[in-house]
């Protein structure tokens, strides 16, 4: 397929859902990525790596901004092709996060003369494990094309402003028991029952909300999973229950692990699963214009984005971009195509 950078962002967004790119998958559209921008933006120095495509103005200019998106959407729900119904755009990847790649793409393309200097980061693989992210990759193969004074992502904010994110972090807490016939129950040692008292804390739990630079971040603990038990007639002797905590970017990863024991204290817990978070970073001077030029309120960002990579390089980064968060990977997924409009003004204006 070819792409049209210069088209309606709604129209490219549309193009861009036609083309599949599950995780892993994506090296259709990076390909049209890639040739749409070496044909329509010669003025963009142009990097291929792996299922990702970067691109960025080398003008000279006093400040550099990344805009960012992934490429890579959950596994299709018969919601490939795209659809319209009225300002309605349907189809997987709409939200998350397709029209925020459409609205990079087409400022990629358009925008010659930015007052600050841009790159454009394409990426593959968000939506699967960490280690296979391609920002990671970037990072550790071409570390120089990542720094800026500001980094945007075109995650789903509903057109809002939203800073910095949580960390999370993966429990596994197991019990044990002993094995007996559930018919002679009385001689053996039900370990899901021994998690009982763990499952009565986390009902029991309260969460912090925590107001940083005018953002609350709410805390969660949660069971996410519980497995145990071999067989319908057998007491079983081992129980394992995971617990997400989704933690306020205050605390360090070490910080939200010492909670988290201190809290299931006394029980068996291993650690399987961390990311650290990200302070909203909205004091720094280019989150500060971006402020001004978008207007509104900044929100807390509740779960965990690529921001959190920016932060730990000490770049300052925002979500930002069209579409309800709350439709990420379901059979419903669509944007409301007047954000997708929204969010290219502003970040024109902003850039301009």
């Amino acid at each position: 397929m070819d792409l049209d950078l210069t088209a309606d962002p709604i129209d490219l967004c549309a193009a861009l859902v036609d083309v599949p790119s599950v995780s892993g998958e994506e090296g259709a559209l990076a390909d049209a990525l890639e040739r749409a921008l070496r044909a329509q933006a010669p003025h963009l120095e142009l990097l291929r790596s792996g299922h990702a495509v970067l691109a960025r103005t080398n003008l000279g200019r006093a400040q550099r901004v990344l805009l960012a998106g992934h490429i890579d959407t959950v596994p299709i729900a018969d919601n490939v092709p795209s659809r319209r119904e009225g300002h309605l755009l349907h189809g997987c990847g709409t939200t998350d996060m397709k029209s925020g790649d459409a609205v990079i793409a087409h400022l990629a393309a358009t925008l010659t003369e930015p007052r600050h200097d841009l790159t454009l980061v394409f990426y593959d693989c968000e939506e699967v494990e960490a280690d296979r992210n391609g920002l990671g990759r970037i990072e550790r193969e071409h570390r120089d094309w990542l720094d800026a004074d500001l980094a945007l992502l075109g995650e789903p904010t509903a057109a809002t402003i939203e800073a910095g994110c949580q960390g999370t972090l993966r429990v596994e807490v197991t019990t044990r028991g002993r094995r007996a016939h559930s018919a002679r129950s009385w001689l053996g040692d039900n370990a899901v029952h021994a998690a009982g008292g763990m499952l009565d804390r986390l009902a029991r739990y309260r969460p912090r909300r925590v107001d940083i630079d005018g953002c609350e971040y709410r805390e969660g603990l949660q069971a996410v999973r519980i497995t145990g038990g071999v067989a319908g007639n057998v007491v079983p002797d081992e129980c394992v229950v995971t617990v997400n905590f989704r933690f306020a970017p205050d605390r360090d990863v070490a910080a939200a692990e010492k909670h988290v024991r201190e809290v299931l204290d006394g029980f068996d817990a291993v650690v399987t699963d961390s990311a650290p978070g990200a302070l909203p970073g909205l004091g720094a001077p280019a989150a500060r214009e971006f402020l001004a030029a978008a207007g509104g309120a900044p929100r807390a960002k509740f779960g965990w984005t690529d921001v959190a990579r920016f932060a730990a390089l000490g770049i300052p980064a925002v979500n930002y971009g069209p579409g309800d968060p709350n439709l990420a990977h379901t059979r419903e997924e669509h944007v409301d195509t007047r954000e997708i409009t929204e969010v290219t003004a502003t970040l024109r204006r902003f850039l301009t």
